[in-house]
């Protein structure tokens, strides 16, 4: 089982299969932070963001007893395309990055039982939880990355 948590802890944070979120999120021009290209839904800050949203969210879940759900998936994305200023993206890299460390804890934590349901749920497990974590950042991660790319700043 340890194996397995130490898997799950690393997985959240690694760049074996994929660009990490500190590579993907480093040097970001700040002008090119609100700029949806054609074909794109979303801006950088919006996918910075909803990263986080999503992931606290999930975190808030698993260890919070009074968690209530957000009422609409809106709520996992912010409406402005580009941050207040530079204080809001430095802020949410490093919420997201605490948050991140609060996942992998949880997951080597052994305590917690990760087959077991998360007690304010229906049915969905701590596991489930940090694969969802994992498998979500990864997706976003992507399209990180290709906005850079179309942006021409990768």
């Amino acid at each position: 089982m340890q194996d397995l948590r130490n898997l799950l802890a690393r997985q959240l944070d690694w760049e074996e299969a994929h660009v990490g979120y500190r590579r993907a999120v480093a040097d970001f021009p700040a002008e090119l932070r609100g700029v949806v290209p054609a074909g794109f839904a979303h801006s950088g800050w919006q996918l910075l963001e909803h990263l986080r949203l999503a992931q606290v969210d999930i975190l808030r879940f698993c260890v919070d007893l009074d968690y209530i759900e957000p009422a609409s998936m809106d709520e996992y994305w912010p409406t402005d395309p580009a941050p207040a200023d530079e204080g809001a993206w430095e802020a949410s890299i490093a919420a997201f990055q605490e948050d991140l460390r609060s996942l992998q804890a949880l997951a080597l934590d052994e305590a917690v039982d990760l087959s077991a349901a998360v007690p304010q749920g229906d049915g969905q497990t701590f596991l489930r939880e940090l694969l969802l974590v994992t498998d979500h950042n990864a997706y976003h991660l992507g399209q990180f990355v290709a906005l850079r790319r179309v942006l021409g700043c990768w």
